[in-house]
C-alpha cells in the first residue's frame, strides 16, 4: 500500500472542501482551487480528517493513490498558507523590477528587457537581487519560476544567471586554467 496515500489529511477549520461529480473544490482564506478527482480513488471524510481510499488494487489505482492524496494536501496547504519560490540574480548589471505585483521586468544582459506576466493568483516581489514568486497553487508557482529561470539559466564558467535560492551551480575551469594546469 502507498505510504503517502494512506496518510490522513487534517482539514483546518477555515477550509471547506466540496466534491461535485469528479471535481474537488477547496476554499480557504487565500482563495479557491479545484482539480479533477482521479478515477481510482474515493474521498472519505470524517469530521476534520480526509482519507483517500483506493477503489481496487489494480496497478493504475495503486500508482495514483499517493498522487491523489498529495494533490489534495497541496491544495489545502495552498489556500491556507500559500507557496513561494525564491530565485537569485547573479551577474554584474543583472536587475529585476516589478510593475505592480503582476508584471516582472528582467534586465539580464540582453539588448532589451524581458517582461513576464504573472498568472492568476500569483504575485512577484523583488528584494535586491532576489525574486519571490508566491501564490496558492504549487504547480503554477513552480512553473512560472521555471520560466523565469529559463530566461537566463546559470552558466558553469562564471556562475552568472538566474538560479533558485540555495541551488549549487557546478563550476567548470575555463580554457586558460586548463592550459596552465
Amino acid at each position: 500500500m502507498s505510504r503517502i496515500g494512506k496518510l490522513p489529511i487534517t482539514i483546518p477549520s477555515d477550509v471547506t472542501i466540496d466534491q461535485v461529480d469528479n471535481q474537488i473544490v477547496v476554499k480557504g482564506p487565500k482563495g479557491e482551487l479545484s482539480t479533477h478527482v482521479l478515477s481510482g480513488v474515493e474521498l472519505v471524510r470524517a469530521d476534520s480528517i480526509l482519507t483517500i481510499v483506493r477503489k481496487s488494487d489494480s496497478l493504475n489505482d495503486r500508482a495514483t493513490h499517493g498522487l491523489a492524496r498529495q494533490l489534495i494536501a497541496n491544495m489545502i496547504l495552498g489556500v491556507t498558507t500559500g507557496f513561494e519560490k525564491r530565485l537569485e540574480l547573479k551577474g554584474v548589471g543583472y536587475r529585476a523590477a516589478t510593475e505592480g505585483d503582476r508584471k516582472l521586468i528582467l534586465t539580464v544582459g540582453f539588448s532589451h528587457p524581458v517582461s513576464i506576466e504573472a498568472p492568476d493568483h500569483t504575485n512577484f516581489k523583488v528584494e535586491k537581487n532576489v525574486i519571490i514568486v508566491s501564490g496558492n497553487d504549487k504547480q503554477v508557482v513552480g512553473e512560472i519560476s521555471a520560466q523565469i529561470r529559463r530566461v537566463r539559466p546559470p552558466e558553469p564558467y562564471k556562475g552568472k544567471g538566474i538560479m533558485y535560492q540555495g541551488e549549487h551551480v557546478r563550476r567548470k575551469a575555463g580554457k586558460a586554467a586548463k592550459a596552465a594546469g
